[in-house]
Formats: C-alpha cells, sequence, structure tokens
C-alpha cells in the first residue's frame, strides 16, 4: 500500500495545473530556498510569457529562469538580451550569445 502510495505522489503527469493558491505556496516554498518549487514557479511563468517574472526569479538566482530566457532570447535573435543575461551570470547564455557571433 505505502509503495502504491509513493508511485501515485510522485507520478507528475497526475498532478493537476496550479492555482493561484498553489503559485503562492510555490513562493512561499522558494522564499525559503526550495529550488523546486522556484524552478517550478519558472516553469508557470515561462507558460503564461511573463518575463518579469522571469527576470524576478533570475535576480533570486533561478537558474531555470535564466535557461528560459535565454531560450526566449535565442529564439528571437536577440544579442542584447543574451548579453544582459550573460553579465548577469548566464553560462547558457553566455555560451549561445557566442554561437550566435561566430556563426557566418
Amino acid at each position: 500500500m505505502e509503495n502504491q502510495q509513493e508511485n501515485e505522489i510522485g507520478n507528475e503527469a497526475d498532478m493537476s495545473p496550479v492555482g493561484q493558491g498553489d503559485r503562492e505556496a510555490l513562493r512561499d516554498l522558494a522564499d525559503a530556498g526550495n529550488e523546486a518549487a522556484m524552478d517550478r514557479l519558472a516553469d508557470l511563468a515561462d507558460e503564461r510569457g511573463d518575463v518579469d517574472e522571469l527576470s524576478e526569479l533570475l535576480d533570486e538566482g533561478s537558474g531555470r529562469a535564466g535557461l528560459l530566457l535565454t531560450g526566449r532570447a535565442v529564439a528571437g535573435r536577440d544579442l542584447r538580451r543574451l548579453q544582459e543575461l550573460s553579465d548577469a551570470g548566464s553560462e547558457d547564455a553566455e555560451a549561445a550569445l557566442d554561437r550566435l557571433l561566430r556563426r557566418r
């Protein structure tokens, strides 16, 4: 029985979408240092197209937010944004910027 519960709890496919109250709980967890909660907040912000929240999460140290912002900047070929992200410490943005600048 316990093993069945673990499988049900651990199965992400069964998880419902996160509501506003859940986002608040995720924010509380992220503020307490929970990286998984911060990553989930970044994913939710990305799904909503909320670049401002992604930027705030990056400022708070979210590597996932940096990765998502980098992906958006690469897709838009936004070299300035990639430079900003690189300056903020995103190694992914630095590598992406380097790749874009070296293309011929």
